[in-house]
């Protein structure tokens, strides 16, 4: 294959898939550089099953190319909040409303809340679909607790109210390299690059 159509369009999580997929000798490109322009309805039930949809439909864009097609959905779960907002974590409180909107109602719903019971995670899933048709899905996960108040700046979306135990900071606190090590985006990364070095 000579390269990976990553289904999306955000330049901050461009980076750090061409940042783990580094040294695969394959070109990486995002939807927009190749060319491709699709409403995609994500309505699957799981994380695993939106990448799926978006990875298929973009696969039908390509197909006769000798490219891989990967899509991702990820989100945030918050046990307090029954693992809100989970797959709809982009589009909480509506797709344009901005994260620090996001993460301000989230720490307002948890206002008093002690710190044993605001664990949460964040889930990464990665679907893979082949120029002969195989599909193939990868998951990671990272887990930690919801903070008191935002903080960092390195990285985008729920990261500065994400805290990690281990670090006792937040994942927009760690540096690049750090984060692409610990994220769950980069354990579904490299779970999949195994999977492409194999083939």
């Amino acid at each position: 294959m000579e390269k990976i159509i990553f289904a999306t369009g955000n330049q901050d999580k461009m980076q750090e898939i061409r940042e783990i997929l580094a040294g695969l000798d394959m070109e990486i490109l995002s939807m927009e550089e190749a060319g491709i322009h699709a409403d995609i309805v994500e309505d699957g039930k799981a994380f695993e099953e939106n990448a799926m949809i978006k990875a298929k439909a973009i696969a039908k864009e390509v197909q006769g190319e000798d490219a891989v097609v990967l899509a991702d959905d990820s989100g945030l779960e918050v046990d307090y909040l029954n693992k809100e907002p989970g797959i709809y974590s982009a589009r909480y409180m509506g797709e344009d409303t901005s994260y620090d909107i996001k993460n301000q109602n989230i720490l307002e719903r948890l206002e008093g809340v002690p710190k044993e019971q605001r664990t949460a995670r964040f889930v990464c899933a990665i679907a893979a679909v082949f120029p002969d048709g195989e599909t193939f899905a990868t998951r990671g996960t990272i887990e930690g607790y919801i903070g008191w108040e935002p903080a960092g700046e390195n990285g985008f979306g729920y990261d500065p109210i994400f805290y990690v135990e281990e670090y006792n900071c937040s994942t927009a606190q760690l540096s690049r390299e750090m984060k692409n090590q610990l994220s769950h985006r980069g354990m579904a990364l490299r779970a999949m690059r195994e999977k492409l070095a194999e083939r």
